[in-house]
């Protein structure tokens, strides 16, 4: 049975809340870059990655 793919809340070290996605092999592919300082404003930045994205194309620079 594998895995899915999770995204984690948690607190730093600096007491802010960021969130991270782990794929089913537990590498981390996605992070969320900054801290927040809710946990609601972390939900709200992992909401906002899973409706901005599903169809993101690649572009490659050159």
């Amino acid at each position: 049975m594998s895995r899915k793919a999770r995204f984690e809340l948690y607190r730093d070290t600096a007491d802010e809340w960021r969130w991270r996605l782990v794929v089913s092999n537990g590498n981390i592919i996605a992070d969320s870059g900054e801290g927040y300082a809710s946990k609601q404003g972390a939900q709200r930045g992992i909401r906002s990655v899973k409706a901005s994205a599903p169809d993101a194309e690649i572009v490659v620079s050159e």
